[in-house]
């Protein structure tokens, strides 16, 4: 299976105000729709990310944007890149899915991770604690999620978890995919190989190959097919018509956005032919696809659009 991906990153845009920002993601989430992803992401965060913006920029509740984009698409998969599993118990995140895929009739796949972003948890009140409480935290709510999603009544008493028999009525309209975001060699694409369908790897380019052959291993290991799960990676886009109208349009991003100036050597400018082919690079190095992050010029109408139409074909 392949993966295309367009993850709404950004919703501090120059001249649009607070009453046009959801209509401006609709329009993004209808691009992508149109134009070949197979999928739509939202970040789960509610401050904006230090690399591209101030926690004051505006940030949406990820899980009530998901479900308005449901009355405006009908194709595309909706899903978080990835949730915060440090947010929300996970019956409760198990419920929100579900509810998700009910009310777009079929669209919602779960994203989701460990939880990082220590800012968030200390300002709004979430526990954060050491990385190991946060993957074991992890391992247990996949546990319970999953069950709930196979509509298995779950019983778990664990170290950081404990529920009795957990119910999930009305139950998933079809089946709903587990994606796990991040390239932890040791714990999390462990998790992977054995809990997901899907792999979202955050990593430079030149990593892939590692990356991969330790995700068979761990596949190996526990009796798994390697083949059976997809694996994506996270890219940062700017893309135009022509590679200076790209440039510029990267420039007026860090202009506005200073803090955006870190991720510029992360983030792929250019024309269609100079993205194509940093893309394909990615592909043969043997990612199943991609998600799309353009945070810089996403919200420019007809952007969405030209990458997947430069995308789509790559990947079939």
């Amino acid at each position: 299976m392949t993966r295309l991906g367009y993850q709404i990153a950004n919703f501090t845009y120059a001249d649009v105000p607070a009453d046009q920002l959801f209509p401006t993601v609709v329009a993004q989430a209808q691009e992508a729709e149109n134009s070949g992803f197979d999928t739509v992401f939202a970040m789960d965060h509610f401050y904006q990310l230090p690399m591209l913006g101030e926690p004051h920029d505006p940030m949406f509740e990820c899980y009530t944007l998901l479900s308005a984009l449901a009355q405006h698409t009908s194709t595309v998969r909706l899903s978080s890149l990835v949730t915060g599993n440090t947010y929300r118990n996970p019956t409760l995140l198990a419920k929100t899915v579900t509810a998700l895929g009910i009310v777009s009739g079929g669209q919602g796949q779960l994203g989701i991770g460990a939880g990082w972003y220590e800012l968030e948890h200390d300002s709004l009140g979430f526990e954060f604690g050491t990385f190991t409480d946060r993957f074991e935290r992890l391992e247990e709510a996949l546990q319970i999620i999953r069950g709930m999603l196979a509509g298995e009544r779950p019983s778990v008493d664990g170290k950081r978890y404990q529920v009795s028999e957990a119910l999930n009525v009305p139950a998933p309209l079809s089946r709903i995919p587990v994606m796990i975001g991040g390239a932890g060699e040791q714990k999390t694409l462990r998790m992977v190989a054995q809990y997901a369908d899907e792999s979202n790897l955050l990593c430079p380019p030149n990593h892939i190959p590692r990356k991969l052959d330790v995700l068979a291993e761990h596949c190996d290991r526990l009796g798994r097919e390697r083949s059976e799960i997809t694996v994506s990676i996270q890219t940062y886009v700017c893309m135009a018509p022509t590679h200076d109208e790209a440039v510029a349009e990267y420039e007026a991003y860090v202009e506005r956005t200073p803090a955006a100036e870190v991720r510029r050597r992360m983030t792929i400018i250019g024309d269609p032919d100079e993205v194509a082919a940093r893309y394909a690079d990615m592909l043969a190095a043997g990612v199943d696809g991609f998600t799309v992050n353009a945070a810089a010029n996403g919200h420019v109408p007809g952007r969405v659009s030209l990458l997947g139409e430069t995308l789509a074909p790559l990947i079939g």
